[in-house]
């Protein structure tokens, strides 16, 4: 993972809800290595998932590949053509990590909100300590 890359690895969907509202599904996943679990709201509309697709999820604190910070420049500001993080993804969010709990043993819970669609990882402490900054992009592809 590079500097600007919090968190990145890949998963597979177990469950998927899609009862309480119009365009959003609620998607429970166990990543590859079994050691993280995660829940995540996503717009079904614009990314669907099925039951036992796999995908891949990265966490990072900037969309500029050379890692730098974005500098309140925007997102996708108008007249740049300049390649970023977003490109190689098929969905992103742009939120703000809210919560971390302590979990069983050496696990750590994070929780995270993009604009009202959450995301709750447990996993290795090792592997989720880097998310303690306050915004982060979540990014994933099929």
């Amino acid at each position: 993972m590079g500097d600007s890359q919090l968190y990145s690895d890949s998963f597979t969907v177990g469950t998927i809800n899609n009862q309480k509202y119009d365009r959003v599904s609620r998607i429970s996943a166990t990543s590859i290595d079994g050691q993280t679990i995660m829940t995540l709201d996503i717009n079904h509309e614009l990314y669907s998932l099925q039951p036992n697709d796999a995908f891949d999820l990265t966490l990072a604190s900037t969309l500029n590949l050379d890692g730098t910070k974005d500098e309140g420049r925007g997102w996708r500001e108008k007249g740049t053509n300049q390649q970023d993080l977003s490109d190689m993804y098929d969905y992103v969010c742009y939120g703000k990590v809210y919560r971390f709990e302590e979990g069983d043993g050496e696990n750590i819970k994070v929780y995270v909100s993009f604009g009202g669609l959450l995301l709750y990882l447990e996993g290795p402490y090792k592997r989720l300590t880097p998310l303690r900054i306050d915004y982060v992009y979540l990014l994933m592809k099929k």
